[in-house]
Order: structure tokens, then sequence, then C-alpha cells
């Protein structure tokens, strides 16, 4: 039998018909099992520090690894980095890091952090390996740390969690339509289903307006890393300081063009975490200054 083809419109997700048949299809076993523990809550962690970036922007190493080690500790519960990287990876793992490569780009000295620290927890280093691009032979990956810039997009409205594996669709283009509400689609695909063990989002200089290019104005020193297990909880948190910070600038309300609907569309379609800031607890550790959330 020929199986039907299911198209989502923009119009059959906002009102949530088309959106959860296709939901419950894709359902399958949970792998964000912290949050389903705590009862569908989720929890995002950010922690912030204005010593990690100078008056010309560069990246202090030492507050950057505090941070990275505060982050994982407060998103897992354990006492050190160690043992919080091997609740989430093995040393058996292929670990898979997935950076911003474009516009706003994770900071390599994040990166750098990230490979010491799973390095010092007992990961081999050459289990740990770059896996952002189309090119990426996902089979041998058996973990993945998804490590975006936080950033508005043109063509997303948010260009941050969710959109970070669209080069594993393969065909990148077909998930700029209907404002990209399918980007969720591509965390279900196979190869990808399942393997993020932790989102950590470089927010040290998010950008709050749309690109290609980004422009500096709407660049700022946020100073912070945003982490957790849900993808789409730490996209929320995201999307949420990005608009607040829009306001900030106009003084008034100044809705993304085009609306972000792929993180709400990631949960209520996808089922791949929590969209509702009813549902989402955020620990907030260091700097407090203009947190905007």
């Amino acid at each position: 039998m020929k199986k039907r083809r299911i198209v989502v419109t923009r119009r059959d997700f906002i009102r949530g018909t088309a959106g959860a048949a296709l939901g419950a299809a894709l359902l399958g076993p949970a792998w964000l099992r912290a949050e389903a523990a705590q009862g569908g809550r989720s929890m995002v962690v950010i922690v912030r520090d204005p010593k990690v970036l100078d008056a010309e922007m560069n990246v202090n190493h030492k507050v950057m690894d505090a941070m990275l080690e505060q982050v994982l500790v407060q998103v897992t519960g354990k006492a050190d980095a160690k043992a919080a990287w091997l609740s989430l990876v093995k040393p058996t793992d292929v670990i898979g890091l997935v950076p911003t490569p474009l516009m706003n780009p994770t900071h390599p000295e994040l990166i750098d952090s990230v490979k010491a620290s799973l390095a010092a927890a007992g990961i081999p280093v050459e289990r740990i390996v770059p896996a952002q691009g189309r090119s990426v032979d996902l089979e041998p990956i058996t973990a993945l740390v998804c490590m975006p810039g936080l950033k508005a997009h043109w063509l997303t409205g948010i260009g941050t969690v969710i959109k970070n594996y669209i080069l594993y669709s393969g065909a990148p283009r077909n998930y700029h339509h209907q404002d990209s509400v399918k980007l969720g689609e591509i965390w279900n695909l196979p190869q990808v289903k399942g393997k993020t063990r932790l989102v950590l989002v470089d927010a040290l200089r998010p950008v709050c307006d749309k690109g290609p290019q980004f422009d500096p104005r709407y660049r700022w020193a946020y100073g912070g890393l945003i982490a957790g297990l849900d993808p789409v909880a730490v996209d929320a948190v995201g999307l949420k300081i990005i608009e607040a910070k829009r306001q900030e600038l106009r003084g008034e309300p100044w809705p993304l063009s085009p609306p972000p609907i792929c993180v709400e569309a990631a949960d209520k379609v996808y089922k791949l975490g929590n969209s509702d800031a009813a549902r989402i607890d955020i620990k907030a550790f260091g700097w407090k200054e203009n947190l905007l959330v």
C-alpha cells in the first residue's frame, strides 16, 4: 500500500488539527528522561559572567571554563564536570559537537572548553569529533552536543537550537517553506533521533535582528551560556531573551518576522520538548543585570 503523504500547512499548525495528528504519529520513545521525571516540566540553566568578555570582546578562557562547569553541574545535578559528562555520555561514545558555523558563529573558545572538559572527564580525544554540516556521517556518531549561537534569523525568526541540525536534512531549502514550521522534523530523522545529550547555547554575544549578515547594532554582550536537556525549552528561553532585547531597543513590541513558529511546532507537532513558558523552570546563576527573562 502506498503511504499517504501528510503535509502540515502553517494554517493547520496554528489551528492545531493536523499538528496533533502528525505529532501522535511521530511520537517515539522518550529521550528526555529528566524532563519526564519532573512531571512534564523542563529546566533551562543560564550562567552569566560579565568578565567572560573584555572591552575588545575577547573571551577569557578561565572564566569560560568556570561557566561551562557550572552549567554542567546545574543541568545534571552532579558534583563536578566529570560526573556531569559521565551522566550524559560514555567513554565508548563517539561524540559529535554541533556548533553554528555562520552568522554569529559559536565562539571557538567555547568549543575548545567543551573538548577539554570532555577529555578531562575521560572521553578519548579521538572520539570527540566536529559534526556540523551536510557531509557529516552520523552513523558512527552515538552522541551529539548541540552548540548553536543565539540569534534571530531572516528565514526562521529564531535560528538557534531547532534550526541547528538543518544541514542533516540533506535539503535545507525544503525546510524554509511555511515559515520553517517543519524544522523539528529533522530531529526525528533516524540518523539524528535520540542522539542529543546536551543543548548548550553560546549567548556570549547574541544577535536580535535578522541577517543574512548580522548588523552590529543588534549584537550585544550578554555574557552567557544557556543549557538544558530539552531542546525546545532551551530555544524558547533564547527566543524570550531575543524578544525582550528587541522590545528594549524599540521601546515597544517589535515582533520577529517571520514569526518563530518552528519552536512551538517542535513541541506541538514533533514532540521534542516544552515550548510553554509555564512548564519551563529557568535557573539563572551569576550576573543578573539585563537578564531579560
